[in-house]
This record gives C-alpha cells, structure tokens and sequence, in this order.
C-alpha cells in the first residue's frame, strides 16, 4: 500500500504531520510506504530534525499550500502545485492507494469529486463519524457535514455505505442500522425523515432496526445512525464540545476519554472511487498516525469494491423486479 500524506494540512503542520508519519512507520510492515506531499527542503529538515532517514519515506515536492479559508474549487484550480492538489492527482493516475490530510476539507471533497468522481450509482458521497458507545464498541454516524440538504434516496444510501463501512472495516457483524428521528414511531419526524423511513423499511440489503432518537446515541441500540449533513454536524460538534468541557473540568473517565478525536485521527469519503481520509484541522501527531492508519484499514478492506460489488447486486435485483 501506498498513501499519500499532505505534510502541510493542519493547524500544526508540518511539525506534527511528519512526527504522525513517523509514529505510523513503526506500525506498518515494510512493504507499505507513506508518501510525504509537501516542499522538499521543509520535510528533509524536519526528518533531519529527528534523527529520521528520508529512506524510509517516498518525498514528493509540492511547493504550495492551499489555505484553510481559501474557496475550494477555485484554490484547487489555481494551484495545481499544492500540496492537495499533486496528492489528488496522484490518487487519480493510481500512484497512490489512499490520500488523506488534515487541511481544508472543503478542497479535500470537492478534490475527491473531480478526481476519482464518485462510484457509479452514487447519488452523493458522505462522511461518517466514530460515536463511542457505553458498553465500549463503537457505532458510525452518516452523513456529519458533507450533505446539509439530502434527499431521502441519497440517505438512503449512506445507509448502505454506513453497513459496509461498520461490516468490513470496523468488523461489525450484521450491522443495525438505525435513522436518527425525534421519536421511535414510524410516522414521527419531518417529511424526510418519514420518506427515508419507508425507504429503509424492508430493504434487504442493510439490518434496519427503526427510528433512533438522540438520547439513545451512546446507549449501543444501533451500530450504524444515519442523518443528513446537517444534523450529523450539529451532533458530531456537540459530542465534541461536551469532550472538551469534560477534559477542562478533568472529569474524563476511560469512557469519556474515548471521545477524544486523536483516538480515531480522522474520517474517509465514502462512495468514491478512491480511499480518502480527512483529518481535523487540530490533529496532532497521534491523531495522524491513526488517519494513516484508518486508510490502510479501508485498503485492506477492499471496502471501495464492496460497495461497487453491492450497488450492482442492488441495480441487477431492481431490473429483474422490474422485468417480472
């Protein structure tokens, strides 16, 4: 495996994004390599700094940065050479298994569109996030950002990339798949939350278990939540306030502490025809190592094909039921 890492993504790059790759080497076998995307002269200096062989990295130059308040689409336009920009186009021409980085998420999803485009049959791709449960698993919540405005037949799908996210890389058997709602009844929410509850209601193809309200995220009722963007966002930043006050006050336990976003570093692009993590933009070194981590996950997985095999299997059971 090779993944690309853009040493210039992150509030603390690229100090800690090169000490997250060198965390990550000691934890990967030798035939995997991490691809260091960034200028030359800073990641010698930094690798020279601690004692590290620039041997052990494959360094790729890419002279310029593309700012975290900087417009995606038009920053990718204007600088080809950022470091963003060299790590999509390698993703693209396969020079690179996976891609992730810590720095602007808008330029990191509106790259992974443009640059391996979406997997045929999806609709919109979403972005999951990693919920801690009480009785210590964990289950997935889809979408948390990249989908504000869904209609119901995309959330439909981010049920199913939700499932085969938690079934092949978390290693979650039989996934329940749960749709974040205001009651547990079948006619409670909004009209969107209503028509995708029809949708997931008897399809085969995900374990859909009902409604779930917001008191029952931690307590393990599903293993898969979904929402759209807009209600992930306000409940993943929620959850993630709630850490922050708790660590302050130093009211963590081993349970709370689990809330804590290095744990899990950071979050692929699901329906893509590519692997593509997205870091948070405080990610420290610990937080990298484990977003390296993540797409060596997803890549051993196969998890991109699963979800081709089962969007097929979806279309060729559509056509035979259309047919009879």
């Amino acid at each position: 495996m090779k993944i690309g890492l853009d040493v210039m993504g992150g509030d603390f790059a690229p100090g800690a994004v090169i000490g997250g790759a060198i965390l990550a080497l000691k934890e990967l076998p030798s035939s995997d390599r991490i691809v260091l995307i960034g200028p030359g002269e800073v990641i010698s200096a930094h690798l020279s700094d601690a004692g590290i062989s620039p041997d052990l990295f494959d360094i790729v130059h890419a002279p310029d940065v593309i700012g975290m308040s900087e417009h995606p689409t038009k920053a990718l336009s204007r600088k080809p050479a950022s470091t963003i920009g060299v790590g999509f186009n390698m993703l693209k021409h396969k020079q690179l298994d996976a891609f992730a980085g810590a720095g602007n998420s808008g330029a990191m999803l509106v790259g992974s569109i443009f640059s391996v485009n979406s997997i045929q049959g999806i609709i919109r791709p979403a972005t999951p996030a990693f919920v801690p449960q009480e009785n210590g698993g964990i289950s997935v919540l889809i979408d948390v950002g990249t989908n504000p405005d869904a209609r119901p037949d995309a959330m439909q799908q981010f049920a199913l990339l939700g499932s085969l996210f938690a079934s092949h890389v978390l290693k979650i058997e039989n996934p329940r798949v749960g749709l974040l709602n205001i009651g547990e009844e079948e006619e409670k929410g909004n009209l969107t939350a209503q028509a995708v509850y029809h949708l997931l209601k008897g399809w085969e193809e995900i374990n859909f278990i009902g409604n779930v309200e917001g008191r029952d995220l931690l307590r393990n009722k599903a293993d898969v939540v979904v929402c759209d963007g807009f209600t992930g966002n306000i409940v993943l930043k929620s959850i993630e306030s709630m850490y922050r006050i708790m660590a302050k006050r130093k009211l963590l336990d081993d349970y709370f502490s689990r809330f804590n976003y290095e744990n899990y570093g950071g979050t692929p692009i699901l329906g893509i025809n590519g692997i593509v993590i997205m870091g948070h933009g405080i990610s420290n070194d610990i937080a990298i190592k484990n977003m390296i981590l993540m797409g060596r996950d997803i890549y051993e997985s196969r998890l991109v094909a699963k979800i081709k095999h089962s969007l097929v299997d979806i279309a060729g059971k559509t056509n035979m039921a259309s047919a009879l």
